[in-house]
């Protein structure tokens, strides 16, 4: 009993230990392959930045997406539940207004939340551009106070959104976000509220615009790959301004920094962008799911680790949740993710629940070592069976129907294709409908960019989109 009552009054202390007042930045890159850090030993790209940043936390080497592309690990990672529940079917889907989402709730008790970045889950499609101030999709919907955003992916001298406001600016678009996001911190720090920051990068995603500073490092790669390279060169460098930043701000101790990709890398890149891994961005074989990820936090994980446990996108929210508090009802049921609050400073090895993905149609789940992928054909479903920890390639299928992990995780996905089709239709909210949603368009298609495209027709990023008009 004396036991039970000291193993209850320490988790209490440490879990108030880590409430207090947490600061929050999710760092996310827009098609950045598993391969592509310097702490893989990549043949060309160096990135100290983040290197040091593994060096001082806790490294995932088996973190996933939450989809093979962009806006369903958004959806993701702001709702904690796999995207098709969502409406986030693929990208450029909006986001349903009657999700939970994380900013939300953090709202709720007392955080100032800031956005900076691509966003993709207004229903818009095409080049990024500046959400407007109408677009009842935008940020300000789900929780943002602050946001300096786009509609989807943005490069070189970019043209953003301050709340509705447009705006031009110079320079590498990584840098731009992360000296806006440090500002925002540095206001809300002086005020001594905390903060929660979302950074998405439109980095490395095409088209591919570089420094000329950045570019010279790799000039003896093709064109499209010398580019792509020295975008990430240059996010790379803003990941060492940002914690730059937070140090000078005083505030690194008590702030959690999450870093990680939106889904795997891309084709026809040299050299590869997956580090050997199976397929590209779109696929649910582990190089269209499985992404560079890290957590620094010098007040709970003081020495840097790896981690092998199997863990994601869909984790974030769950983890965040407990570190601050939040009610069960903050989040919406069925959730899909855990906290991984247990694996900063334990080895852990095996995940109680499994990974799933659903995504066009096919499914995916992963139980630790184990890997089931169930993808349509034909003449019905093609089921193939991975372990992972021997097999990372997926180079060897190892599917039998009597097989013991072909039965077991067989089962779980037709449990969670009942589950995930009952979210879709909307059973999971109060009215069990789905309320009516934007259309998956281009944004060419809207009125309200019409006036900008004679100003726009000849920027790099819009040119061949807006050619036609």
């Amino acid at each position: 009993m004396k036991y039970f009552i000291f193993t209850v009054i320490l988790t209490l202390t440490l879990t108030r230990g880590m409430c207090g007042k947490t600061n929050f930045v999710l760092v996310m890159t827009d098609d950045q392959g598993w391969g592509q850090t310097g702490y893989y030993n990549h043949p060309v790209l160096k990135t100290p930045n983040l290197d040091e940043m593994a060096s001082n936390g806790l490294r995932f080497d088996q973190f996933y997406a939450g989809g093979p592309v962009c806006s369903p690990t958004r959806a993701t990672v702001l709702t904690g539940r796999t995207h098709d529940r969502t409406g986030v079917f693929d990208h450029g889907y909006a986001l349903r207004k009657q999700e939970k989402t994380l900013p939300q709730a953090l709202q709720k008790v007392g955080y100032s939340t800031g956005h900076f970045g691509k966003w993709h889950l207004c229903g818009l499609r095409g080049p990024g551009v500046p959400i407007l101030k109408s677009d009842t999709h935008g940020p300000h919907a789900f929780g943002f106070n602050k946001w300096l955003s786009v509609t989807n992916f943005f490069d070189l001298d970019p043209i953003m959104s301050r709340q509705g406001k447009l705006e031009e600016f110079k320079g590498d678009s990584s840098e731009i976000i992360v000296e806006e996001a440090l500002s925002f911190m540095k206001q809300e720090a002086k005020k001594g509220k905390p903060f929660f920051c979302v950074i998405w990068y439109g980095t490395p995603h095409s088209p591919w615009m570089a420094l000329e500073k950045d570019l010279e490092e790799f000039n003896n790669l093709n064109k499209n790959s010398q580019a792509h390279y020295a975008e990430l060169r240059a996010m790379d460098r803003s990941i060492g301004t940002l914690r730059k930043g937070i140090k000078e701000l005083d505030i690194d101790q008590n702030t959690l920094v999450w870093f990680t990709s939106d889904n795997g890398g891309l084709p026809k890149m040299s050299p590869s962008s997956t580090g050997g891994l199976r397929d590209y961005k779109g696929s649910l074989y582990e190089g269209g799911i499985r992404v560079p990820a890290i957590i620094e936090w010098p007040k709970e994980i003081k020495t840097g680790r790896i981690c092998k446990y199997p863990a994601g996108a869909v984790d974030i929210f769950p983890t965040i949740a407990e570190i601050v508090g939040l009610p069960d009802s903050s989040m919406l049921k069925p959730l899909d993710g855990l906290s991984l609050i247990s694996l900063f400073n334990s080895n852990i090895t095996e995940r109680e629940k499994p990974l799933i993905f659903s995504t066009r149609g096919r499914m995916a789940i992963i139980d630790n070592q184990w890997k089931m992928i169930s993808q349509p054909e034909d003449t019905g479903r093609n089921i193939e069976l991975y372990n992972l920890s021997t097999d990372p390639a997926e180079s060897r299928n190892q599917f039998r129907p009597k097989h013991p992990q072909v039965i077991k995780l067989r089962n779980a996905i037709v449990k969670a294709r009942i589950s995930i089709e009952k979210s879709i239709l909307g059973k999971d909210y109060p009215e069990e409908d789905v309320h009516p949603q934007p259309p998956r368009i281009f944004w060419t298609e809207l009125k309200e960019y019409q006036k900008f495209f004679p100003q726009w027709k000849n920027r790099p990023e819009y040119k061949s989109r807006l050619k036609n008009f």
